[in-house]
């Protein structure tokens, strides 16, 4: 049995004050900025994202700058059922990547920047199915640096997947 004034095994419940010392100042400090990075967070996801696609898109328009140009053009051909020239695959892709970049680094049409991104995506991660000689070493589920260089895309669907839930999320315009 515990004696007034003794102290327990557990420590006391509850939160400590929040003005002691620099814990509780830290503490603060850290909630607010993690407040403003909740708030700004589906933006600053919008503009990197939107900055990979505007500069991956453009260098396509430059032969030979990107070193993805191969894979994704043979896997868009194997897309067209071969019906697109690979030099006009090329472009096609250099400007649609240029246009979602634009559309998702200025947010102007955001919602078909969105649509387009991630149709662009399933055509990236076609590449998986389509080129398996080229994304996978052997029967082995051992990505090539070319099928990395593809499933590292899902921490871009992620990302857009947060900013189109807040863009989807908000009320229509009036």
């Amino acid at each position: 049995m515990e004696r007034v004034g003794e102290r327990g095994p557990c420590p006391p419940a509850g939160p400590a004050p929040d003005g002691s010392g620099d814990g509780g100042r830290a503490a603060r400090t850290v909630r607010s900025l993690a407040g403003r990075v909740q708030r700004s967070g589906p933006g600053l996801l919008r503009v990197c994202v939107g900055s990979v696609f505007l500069w991956f898109g453009a260098l396509k328009f430059f032969p030979a700058a990107s070193p993805a140009e191969q894979v994704a053009v043979e896997a868009a051909t194997k897309v067209t059922f071969g019906l697109l020239p690979p030099d006009l695959v090329l472009r096609l892709l250099a400007a649609s990547e240029t246009a979602i970049g634009l559309g998702l680094v200025t947010g102007v049409l955001l919602r078909v920047a969105l649509v387009g991104f991630f149709a662009h995506m399933a055509g990236v991660f076609s590449a998986l199915l389509l080129l398996r000689g080229e994304m996978w070493q052997g029967g082995a589920p051992v990505p090539t640096l070319e099928g990395q260089y593809v499933i590292k895309n899902v921490v871009l669907v992620a990302a857009c997947l947060v900013v189109a839930a807040d863009e989807w999320g908000r009320a229509a315009p009036p």
